[in-house]
């Protein structure tokens, strides 16, 4: 490697780290925060025996999971202001990204819950419990430490997703890559070093991962 590509990589370092800690991070820990709270939102309205909610929430569910992340953030961004909706890059991205989680972790949700012996559920009713008390004192603690392996693989790939963010002109870690890479014209060296970046991230969060898990198996085996 020459001289000047050294100093591209050198220079690239903040502004691709300062672009990954303002931007990436916080558009995925918002739109993860948002999707899980829609996640088990519609995984309980999909258990339940209301016939109109049920059909929306698989709908829903059917939409998101079946059509492109990408495709999505376009409707989102370009196609809403055709019928009078301008959202900002940001604001447009976190629906997005929400709507996606949501639909996605619905279905770890409601798996989870399903995975709870039957007899969970008589228990709670036997000592006078209603469903909502039985779901949120019995049901749910366990079902959500069933849920973590997959809803942080979920987290993990959420991170690398928001990438596409920048399609939308949302600044993030990779449009700031791009906009280097236009400068420098050394796309595939500046390219390869934001691929650091994401994969320095996600390796983070997958140690994190294994020592949760680790914690939790502890925890459910005493």
């Amino acid at each position: 490697m020459d001289d000047r590509k050294i100093q591209i990589v050198i220079d690239s370092l903040l502004p691709l780290l300062k672009a990954g800690v303002a931007f990436t991070i916080p558009l995925t820990l918002v739109s993860f925060a948002l999707g899980l709270l829609l996640a088990v939102a519609t995984a309980l309205v999909r258990l339940s025996s209301w016939k109109v909610p049920v059909l929306i929430a698989r709908f829903y569910v059917w939409i998101i999971r079946g059509t492109p992340l990408l495709v999505q953030l376009f409707i989102i961004f370009y196609g809403l202001p055709s019928i009078g909706i301008t959202l900002e890059p940001f604001t447009a991205a976190v629906i997005g990204f929400t709507l996606s989680v949501g639909a996605y972790g619905s279905e770890i949700v409601r798996a989870a819950i399903l995975s709870i012996h039957k007899g969970q559920w008589e228990a709670a009713h036997s000592v006078g419990m209603t469903r909502i008390q039985a779901l949120r004192r019995i049901i749910l603690p366990q079902a959500a430490r069933v849920s973590v392996p997959p809803l942080t693989n979920s987290f993990i790939s959420l991170v690398k997703d928001t990438s596409l963010a920048a399609t939308i002109t949302y600044v993030e870690m990779f449009r700031t890559a791009q906009q280097i890479a236009a400068v420098t014209y050394e796309p595939l060296l500046v390219y390869s070093e934001a691929a650091v970046f994401y994969l320095v991230f996600c390796t983070v969060l997958t140690v994190l991962q294994d020592y949760l898990e680790k914690r939790l198996s502890r925890y459910s085996a005493g």
